[in-house]
């Protein structure tokens, strides 16, 4: 589970990533393109801020796997003695 979300906030790292660079470059101040310069940084906050989150999720979820992990170990190693 934990590998599945650092993938996502990887790819939520990305989407942040391509927002800001599109905010300051040309691209979005071209007629015909799509939405304004603050949309486009506010996204890619917003996108920032989420995989921040869901990285902390990841991490969070590995140690509790890991704690599981071992003391099923102690229990197991508790019980041959």
């Amino acid at each position: 589970m934990g590998r599945n979300l650092y993938i996502l906030a990887a790819t939520l790292g990305l989407f942040a990533l391509i927002s800001c660079a599109v905010a300051y470059t040309n691209i979005a101040q071209q007629p015909g393109s799509p939405g304004d310069v603050a949309l486009w940084r506010t996204m890619g906050l917003g996108f920032f801020v989420i995989a921040l989150i869901v990285a902390l999720a990841g991490i969070l979820s590995s140690l509790f796997e890991q704690a599981e992990r071992r003391s099923e170990e102690a229990r197991r190693a508790k019980r041959k003695r």
